[in-house]
Formats: structure tokens, C-alpha cells, sequence
């Protein structure tokens, strides 16, 4: 059985790489052991991007420097984790977990039309169920790309904006890219993977829809300042058992999320495939997978709000703690608002 390091999470045997910086000092990439340790690796590298650059050889020394460590002044816990990855392009897989799309076909209004008269929730439930694993077999994914302007630290404060009424969490297992790769089958994909990391994916979900242009959907709600939570560090993927793998997270102690990865309508391997044949992947790249089943609507719409705190914590990745408070405006106020609502309310 494996043993994980109550100070970080970590596998014991394991070691995680991020970007860190002392009190008021320069970032640095740093390997963190699972006591918690931390070695500062800015004599050979400049930041986590060029390790990601040469990955194998990288990964190779990464191990060599942690059997080597002879102990460290540097402690986690002492240390501000930045994002681990500071500028990565960013792919957010959507509807990718059997329950949550079963949930939200069932209860979310865009799908009502598609319930038999006098059905049941659980008897639509089970249909839609038996909808999503036939995409599974026939259908592709579906991802959407993202701003690294909005990413922040594992313990960072995550300030509520002015506009959207319903801010939501999404934790969910992110992947790193450790190399490129054009029209990759499923079956060869994970060689592009690196590693694995924790991104709690925030939005303001009643944000996302727009009644004024034709194409419907504005992602922009997903982006604001904090709202992508990375880290607190990236696990190579040599020492993750993907299959163990659990999402939690609490929101002012109350558990909103707990599931397994396992139930992911369609693989990292997968989706960075798909990815392979649209867009031209780099190493340092960032794909978190989508949201298991939990978020706000489903306990009572509850959103999050100033005063909350969101502890997140994957197995073999660590775990994240960060305060909600409201947007410092300085008095400034909104010239665009809230997006236009549908004609009828």
C-alpha cells in the first residue's frame, strides 16, 4: 500500500516541482520532497518551463538531485507557492465525468425537453446515463483554451469580482505536457504526459451564457483574476497510480467534492489526442480534465462568497487552501454589467 507524507501529501519515495519564492524573494523552481523539503533548483534551471522544455533528461536529473539531497534549510510551509507552471497554454476538458453530465442532463433545464412524460428523475437519470457512455464509444471530447493571466497559487486568496452572482469551484486533476506531438493515437498519448497536478477551475457559471450574439457561449466568466488555483506542485506521472486517484474538496468544512478520476468519460490520453489533431501542443502545457459531480448547484445552489474558505486536495498531488474575500475596486465600478438576459427573463 502506498505511503503518503502527512506534511505534503506526497508519495512517500515521490517528489513534486513548482515555483516558490521566499518572503518578498525572486521566484524559483523548487522539487519538494515528501517531508516537505524543498530544493531550490534555480542553478540549473530557470524556471519550471525550461524543465518541461527537455523533459526526459530533466526528469532524470530531478532524480539523481532528490537521492542526493542531503537535507534543506528550505521548508514548504515557510515558502509562497506560486503557480507551478507561470505562463503554460491552458485546455479545460468540459463534460468529462459519467456522473456530472448524467446529473446535469437530468436536472438543468437545457435538457428537459428530452424527458418522457411522467418520467421519473432516477428513470432520466439512468437514460442519460446510457447517453453519456454512448458518447464515451462514439462521440470525442471537448475542451476549451484558457488564460494564464488568471492562474494562482495553492494557498493564494481568491477575490469574488464585481460581475456574476454565482461563482462556482470545479477541482479537478490537471495534466502537464512534456513534449509535442501531431495526430498522436490514444494508444501512444502518454508519452506526452509529464506529470500530474491539482486546478481548482473557477467560474462565475451564471456568466457563461449570453442572449446577444449567436454563438451563445462567453467563456470569459472562467478567467477572472485567481480563479485557476495550480499546485501546489506537479507530481511526475512515474510515480502516480492514475487509477488511486480521488478529487476532494470542502468548502467552509463542508465536503462539496469526492470522487475518482476513474469515472472520466474520455483519458487525459484521450483528449490530449484529440488535442494533437487541432492544436499544436508545446511541453509546459496545462489540460485539466473537467469536474467530477459537486459543484454549487448541486448542494442547494450553494455558491461561494467572501468569508469561505475552499480546501482542495487530490491524492499523490497535495492539497490547497484558499480564502474567499471580495474584489479590492478601489471604488471603481462596472461600465458593461452582467450579460443581457434571454428575451422573457
Amino acid at each position: 500500500m502506498t505511503q503518503f507524507n502527512p506534511a505534503t501529501g506526497l508519495a512517500e519515495g515521490s517528489f513534486g516541482i513548482g515555483t516558490y519564492a521566499r518572503h518578498g524573494g525572486k521566484p524559483f523552481p523548487g522539487l519538494v520532497q515528501p517531508d516537505a523539503g524543498v530544493i531550490d533548483l534555480s542553478d540549473r534551471w530557470y524556471d519550471t518551463h525550461a524543465i518541461f522544455d527537455d523533459w526526459e533528461r530533466a526528469f532524470d536529473a530531478l532524480v539523481d538531485i532528490a537521492a542526493k539531497d542531503q537535507g534543506s534549510d528550505l521548508r514548504l510551509p515557510d515558502l509562497t507557492a506560486l503557480p507551478c507552471v507561470s505562463h503554460p497554454n491552458m485546455l479545460f476538458a468540459g463534460s468529462n465525468y459519467r456522473q456530472h453530465v448524467a446529473e446535469m442532463m437530468t436536472h438543468n433545464k437545457f435538457n428537459q425537453h428530452a424527458r418522457l412524460e411522467g418520467e421519473s428523475d432516477e428513470d432520466f437519470f439512468q437514460r442519460n446515463l446510457e447517453e453519456v457512455d454512448r458518447r464515451a464509444r462514439e462521440g470525442m471530447p471537448f475542451f476549451w483554451t484558457g488564460l494564464h493571466s488568471s492562474l494562482c497559487g495553492a494557498n493564494d486568496d481568491v477575490p469574488l469580482p464585481l460581475i456574476g452572482e454565482h461563482p462556482d469551484w470545479e477541482m479537478e486533476l490537471g495534466v502537464i505536457v512534456g513534449k509535442t506531438g501531431r495526430y498522436v493515437k490514444p494508444e501512444d498519448a502518454g508519452e506526452l504526459i509529464a506529470g500530474y497536478v491539482a486546478v481548482n477551475d473557477l467560474g462565475t457559471v451564471d456568466e457563461f451564457r449570453r442572449a446577444d450574439i449567436r454563438f451563445q457561449y462567453d467563456w470569459m466568466s472562467k478567467h477572472q483574476p485567481n480563479f485557476k488555483v495550480l499546485g501546489p506542485f506537479i507530481v511526475p506521472k512515474q510515480f502516480v497510480d492514475f487509477s488511486q486517484i480521488r478529487i476532494g474538496l470542502k468548502v467552509s468544512g463542508q465536503q462539496m467534492q469526492d470522487w475518482p478520476v476513474t469515472d472520466m468519460i474520455f483519458t487525459p490520453e484521450q483528449i490530449l489526442s484529440y488535442a494533437s489533431e487541432r492544436i499544436r501542443l508545446v511541453p509546459g502545457d496545462l489540460l485539466s480534465t473537467g469536474s467530477p459531480p459537486g459543484n454549487g448547484a448541486f448542494h442547494g445552489n450553494r455558491w461561494l462568497r467572501p468569508g469561505d474558505v475552499m480546501e482542495g486536495e487530490l491524492t499523490y498531488l497535495g492539497r490547497q487552501t484558499n480564502n474567499i474575500i471580495a474584489e479590492d475596486t478601489g471604488g471603481r465600478e462596472w461600465t458593461w454589467g452582467p450579460f443581457p438576459l434571454p428575451k422573457g427573463g
